[in-house]
Order: C-alpha cells, then structure tokens, then sequence
C-alpha cells in the first residue's frame, strides 16, 4: 500500500456497503417475483421500486460526500465510477421487475430462474466485497467469481432468447418476455462492471 501523509474520509466505505446492501434486496425480491401471482408481483413490483429509491439515495449520499471531501480514500473517478455502476445494477434489476408486472406476464421461462440465481450470487459477493476495500484485502477472488458468473450468465442469455424464438408463437409476448430477459442481462454485466471497477482500484492501490 501507498504511504499516505494526510487524514482521508472513510465515510465512503459505509456508504458503498450500504449501496452494496440495497442490491441483495433487489436481487431477492427478483427472486420472489419469479414464483409469484400477478397481484403478489404487483406488490413485489412496488418493494422493488422503493429499494431502487433507497439504492438512489444512497448514490447521491456518495456523490454529496465526493463533492464535499478533500482528500478521499482513492481516486476521484474511481469513487464516481463505482456509485455509478452499483447504481445501474439496481436500475437495471428495477427496470426487469418492472416489466414483468407492467407487461402482465402470466408465466416466465425456466431459464429467468438461472439469471436471477446468477443476480443474487453476484449481488451477494458485491455486498461482501465492498467492505474489504477499507483494507483491499482478498478482493481479487471477488472480481474473478463475479466475471465467472457474468460468463454463465451470457450462456443463459444466448439460450433463453434461442429457447424464446423457438417456443414463442406469440409476437407480442415474445418482445415482452425478450425486453424482460434483456434487462436481466444487463443487470449481470452492471454487476461485472463494479467488479471490474473493483479491481482497477485494487490494482492502484497496490
């Protein structure tokens, strides 16, 4: 580690576990939804909505304190980039949720079930990791299981659409359910995103 000479903020590192928390609950009332009737999943729909709230203001905490801090425990940017990417990661989960009960999709593919374990893992491993950057200790097995995990979750992605305009007689159900399993997607490469910030921070800091 670099010797530093001068106080730094470690509020940050709160605030980003915090952040990191907020994308386990969106995960797993992803989960929940999957099994759910459709008034259930309206309800699960409006949990989710409040946690992609609390997830925001989690983000503007961090970016108030990055406007307000002078010296800060690592780069600027990298400070920025990494609120920013946890941000998508439960934007991007809200956003499949809300699909899902905005479009009344009576039932989802089995293979929803695979993206979604593939989410909650990788969310879980987030919310571990983030309080080790206090001391960038063992981080690197965090962002080697995450990149392995959004690899599994591309294969599930190339599956599910094939599955989707095999089995898919509907057109119209087939864009719902394929915007649904987009967003899905793009939640697993926002979650490699963080990992990623994650270790150009690391490898900074070294």
């Amino acid at each position: 580690m670099r010797l530093r000479l001068t106080p730094r903020d470690t509020t940050f590192f709160d605030l980003f576990a915090a952040s990191a928390q907020h994308l386990v609950t969106g995960a797993n009332l992803l989960g929940e939804m999957l099994g759910a009737d459709r008034p259930t999943r309206k309800e699960l729909g409006k949990r989710m909505a409040d946690a992609e709230h609390a997830a925001d203001d989690a983000t503007h905490q961090i970016m108030r304190r990055l406007n307000s801090t002078f010296v800060t425990p690592f780069d600027r940017d990298d400070i920025y980039d990494l609120a920013s990417t946890l941000d998508d990661c439960m934007d991007f989960m809200e956003e499949a949720a809300d699909l899902i009960v905005l479009y009344k999709v009576e039932e989802l593919p089995a293979r929803v079930s695979d993206q979604v374990q593939v989410l909650q893992r990788a969310a879980e491993l987030t919310a571990e990791a983030m309080p080790r950057l206090r001391s960038m200790d063992s981080l690197s097995e965090y962002w080697v299981e995450v990149n392995r995990l959004e690899n599994q979750a591309d294969k599930t992605h190339r599956k599910l659409l094939a599955q989707l305009f095999d089995d898919v007689a509907d057109p119209i159900l087939l864009m719902k359910l394929k915007e649904i399993v987009e967003k899905l997607e793009d939640a697993a490469d926002a979650f490699e995103k963080v990992a990623n910030t994650v270790e150009t921070i690391a490898l900074k800091e070294s």
